[in-house]
């Protein structure tokens, strides 16, 4: 989901009132990033507190490559990653995941031996539907064995959007809340992906949006999230319960416009080290502690969540590894704004850095020629000559230097020689040494793929009789193309 897709943040058609209610209620952050332009490495970041180059989350096979986890993928998180429910535990919660994991689907990666203690989701992203042939179709889990496939037993028409995926992950939600709220701490990690080509909605949501197929899932998202709320507050624990909501990159313009979203005023999208590709809208909920009707302007991340969640619950992080998120805290009780960098990596590759208002692009890529040519285009109708470039292009010698406040769709470089910019450059420069010079890359585990390891035959298929067969193991590396 894209930063212009709520109304809060301006979105035309105003079709978020739950979500629009939730910020002038709480805490709205209109600089807040991901860790990633991409939906794995997010996820990753969001659950450790680490940049993916740190947890593993990126690949080597080629110079700044997007790496995610489709099925074929070897990898997955670390057992040496320590998870936030994972953490949570010491202090008494109990913690469900509902939706998609992303997070590698072989049995040692499963959620389920990272912390969790329930999960109703798929693994994978819902692509297919696939002839279980060359290629299984996606299977959907309740804890530790699958019920079902997409496009199987729970069905999605890709003709004409429907799918009943988010009521079933919102009936899910509802249940672990009416359980856990007067017994134990929770956690609930809502991570559904509606939004996600292909699009989907309800029977009831679809055709109601002004926005088409994709409007009409983030009505239904919206929804949703209201009737969540609303059960905290008639069961009486709003007060006790920290919400946020935010998402793991820029909406995909590549989908646009029947099935892609809004990044609002910033340039390009999903797949990008742009603005567009990166942030994210944001809001905290916290009735009577988080003060109603606030914008701060803290530049916040994902991984703040991991970090800000352990404070809340009693906890510090891990004293034995680099922590990359900040608790949040002083800033949603107090309103304090804590001096902090966003870096924004590509794979391998360190793109970009904001410090402040200025931003500085030490790579620009969007994607190659050759995928451009063939319509794959992540920026459509933004093209800004000498920044979304569709070759890498090296800036590391004169970084381009931008002022998000001024200039928030990176158009206007600054001058070379201007003071400000030099300026700028010298403080970035000092941030970005200091992180280069302490950094520790994690093992890379988006390098190889193999389609034996495929979704085949997930645990409990035998039960349900949909097992299928593996084809000869024959490990390779993972193509990325961009």
């Amino acid at each position: 989901m894209g930063w212009g897709d709520l109304g809060v943040y301006g979105e035309p058609s105003r079709e978020t009132p739950n979500l629009d209610r939730m910020a002038a209620e709480g805490m709205l952050f209109p600089n807040f990033y991901s860790a990633n332009p991409l939906c794995s490495p997010s996820r990753a970041a969001l659950l450790t507190g680490r940049l993916p180059i740190r947890n593993g989350f990126y690949t080597t096979n080629a110079h700044a490559r997007n790496a995610y986890t489709p099925q074929e993928i070897v990898g997955g998180i670390p057992d040496s990653e320590q998870l936030l429910p994972e953490l949570l535990k010491k202090a008494g919660y109990v913690s469900k995941i509902v939706g998609k994991w992303h997070l590698g689907h072989r049995p040692q990666f499963h959620p389920l031996k990272h912390g969790f203690d329930e999960w109703f989701g798929s693994p994978n992203c819902h692509f297919g539907p696939y002839d279980n042939k060359a290629r299984p179709n996606i299977p959907v889990y309740r804890d530790w064995e699958m019920v079902g496939r997409y496009y199987e037993e729970f069905p999605i028409n890709l003709k004409t959007g429907e799918a009943n995926l988010t009521q079933i992950y919102l009936q899910e939600a509802l249940d672990f809340i009416k359980r856990q709220a007067r017994h134990h701490p929770f956690f609930l990690y809502w991570a559904v992906d509606a939004t996600h080509a292909p699009v989907y909605a309800s029977k009831p949501f679809l055709g109601t949006s002004q926005r088409g197929r994709y409007g009409d899932a983030v009505r239904e998202i919206d929804d949703s999230i209201g009737k969540m709320l609303e059960l905290l507050q008639d069961l009486h624990v709003a007060d006790n319960t920290f919400v946020f909501f935010t998402s793991d990159n820029g909406a995909a313009l590549i989908s646009a416009p029947e099935q892609g979203g809004s990044n609002g005023p910033f340039l390009c999208g999903k797949q990008t080290t742009f603005e567009g590709g990166m942030r994210e809208p944001a809001l905290a909920w916290w009735p009577g502690h988080v003060a109603a009707g606030q914008v701060s302007h803290q530049l916040g991340s994902i991984m703040d969540l991991f970090t800000t969640s352990l404070a809340l619950a009693g906890l510090t992080p891990p004293s034995d590894r680099a922590i990359d998120g900040l608790n949040l805290l002083p800033t949603l009780l107090q309103g304090r704004l804590m001096d902090r960098p966003i870096f924004y990596y590509r794979g391998d590759t360190l793109m970009a850095a904001t410090l402040g208002q200025h931003k500085a692009h030490f790579w620009t890529w969007t994607n190659s020629w050759e995928n451009f040519r063939q319509g794959i285009d992540f920026c459509p109708g933004q093209n800004v000559s000498g920044v979304t470039t569709h070759n890498l292009e090296d800036h590391t010698k004169l970084p381009l230097i931008f002022h998000l406040g001024r200039d928030p769709g990176e158009r206007f470089p600054l001058s070379f020689a201007s003071t400000e910019y030099q300026e700028a450059l010298s403080r970035i420069t000092s941030v970005v040494q200091q992180h280069q010079e302490a950094l520790v890359p994690g093992q890379p585990q988006l390098n190889v793929c193999n389609w034996a390891v495929m979704n085949w035959a997930p645990p409990g298929c035998e039960k349900i009789g949909k097992c299928l067969t593996p084809p000869e193991s024959i490990p390779k590396k993972c193509l990325w193309s961009h």
